[in-house]
């Protein structure tokens, strides 16, 4: 799976701020702590004011230091391109990101196209939202498809996004995501590529459910095909799980768990069929964690004590 490191983010106060200080110093040490990700996702938001102009500068800090590669995350479409062309393989770059709405849509294939880069796409559109079904968001990303198909943007440089939103807020859309993801692997060929903000479950949950939270719910979406996250760079032990998913290495019961979880998703069965040790709090805290993405049980910020 590839990952993208979420970190330089510019709804953080302190990294917004160095940005607009073009803060070396704070910047590179940001990047370099990052350099175990395969990708570095640079959002800059709107780049207006005194963001304008940031992509280049930023591309020269992250090439001079780390051999990441680059996901140019911005709605400044002049930005957008600023990025690219200051980028020394914009061929190995992401560009996020197109809604399905036809004006960007256009622009933003116009771009992947012109410099071969990749393209996340999210499956919505201005006048639905974010839908409610998986068979809704297929259907967007259909339309996005055909798009990419007549600038002749290869299968494997489209990257779906099923769009997460936050369990404590709906979560309902946890397993909606979920089946997205599987409907959007098994209905194109060549396969697309498919991707997830992985922090959007766990926002709005107490901070020391997130972690749990995020990690559970990247165990599943591994079962059901997920290409690529953007994920906490910092966040060592889902990182790890990861890793064991990917090699299937596991080294105790507990690896052993993610693996069988992962296993359900991939195999369409059901997470009754799991076996665990109902005497490890940890293997419990794990299921109940899955019951509540997997809309079994209803979720309160108090789930792990029920």
């Amino acid at each position: 799976m590839l990952l993208i490191g979420e970190n330089i983010h510019v709804i953080s106060k302190i990294v917004q701020q160095a940005l607009i200080d073009r803060d070396e110093a704070f910047i590179i040490d940001l990047i370099k702590k990052q350099a175990h990700m395969d990708y570095i996702d640079l959002n800059v938001g709107p780049a207006k004011g005194n963001l304008e102009g940031i992509f280049p500068w930023l591309c020269k800090l992250v090439e001079a230091n780390t051999d990441l590669k680059i996901s140019f995350d911005t709605r400044n479409l002049d930005e957008m391109k600023r990025g690219l062309e200051r980028t020394k393989n914009p061929k190995k770059c992401l560009i996020n990101s197109t809604s399905a709405d036809e004006d960007r849509l256009d622009k933003l294939t116009n771009l992947t196209a012109e410099f071969g880069s990749n393209l996340i796409a999210l499956t919505m559109n201005k006048e639905i939202g974010i839908p409610k079904t998986a068979d809704e968001r297929l259907n967007l990303a259909f339309e996005v498809f055909e798009k990419c198909r007549e600038k002749r943007i290869d299968n494997q440089r489209i990257f779906f996004d099923p769009l997460i939103l936050p369990v404590s807020v709906d979560q309902s859309q946890a397993k909606e995501a979920l089946n997205t993801i599987q409907m959007i692997k098994q209905s194109f060929d060549p396969e697309v590529m498919t991707i997830i903000g992985l922090s959007n479950i766990s926002n709005g949950s107490p901070f020391e459910l997130r972690s749990l939270i995020n990690k559970v719910f990247a165990i599943l979406a591994f079962g059901a095909g997920l290409d690529s996250a953007i994920i906490d760079s910092f966040d060592t032990e889902l990182i790890n799980t990861l890793k064991v998913l990917e090699n299937q290495s596991p080294s105790d019961k507990i690896d052993e768990l993610y693996i069988n979880l992962a296993d359900m998703i991939s195999n369409f069965s059901d997470l009754e069929d799991i076996s665990y040790d109902k005497n490890d709090l940890k293997q419990v805290e794990i299921i109940k964690t899955a019951r509540i993405l997997l809309n079994k049980d209803i979720y309160s910020h108090s789930f792990r004590q029920i």
